[in-house]
């Protein structure tokens, strides 16, 4: 099982009025997160539309913050799956500043939903084998 582990830079329009990083920001890494765990399982968004003729749709989006980021730090974030049914997957998110301190935790619930008929599709058993090297529960 493996994690999606990549780093941002932290630049002067992540930063809000209080002189930390936004808070929608953190959704804006979180969405990055998601479509490299989709490379990662070799089908980047594009290609799970277009040939599987999914849409990866979110329904719920969770952070807990336990440390502010700042302008000249740089934030590694982690990103794998704690869930993965049929037609849901639960992304997990990890945060860690440039000391490595845990700054937030995230969750996102996804659905798979058929291009044609915006309903929940169920994967084949190919794509769910793909997806499975990014369980860790």
């Amino acid at each position: 099982m493996q994690k999606v582990v990549f780093e941002q830079e932290i630049y002067t329009y992540h930063i809000d009025f209080a002189g930390h990083v936004s808070n929608i920001v953190y959704v804006q890494w979180m969405e990055i997160g998601r479509l490299k765990l989709l490379e990662a399982v070799g089908l980047p968004v594009q290609r799970l539309m277009e040939e599987l003729g999914l849409l990866p749709t979110l329904i719920k989006t969770e952070i807990r913050y336990t440390q502010q980021l700042f302008l000249g730090d740089r934030v590694r974030i982690e990103v794998w799956l704690s869930k993965l049914r049929n037609v849901s997957a639960i992304m997990e998110f990890c945060f860690y500043n440039s000391n490595g301190e845990l700054t937030a935790q995230g969750r996102q619930t996804g659905l798979f939903i058929d291009k044609k008929t915006h309903q929940p599709t169920p994967l084949n058993t190919d794509t769910h084998e793909r997806f499975r090297q990014f369980v860790i529960t």
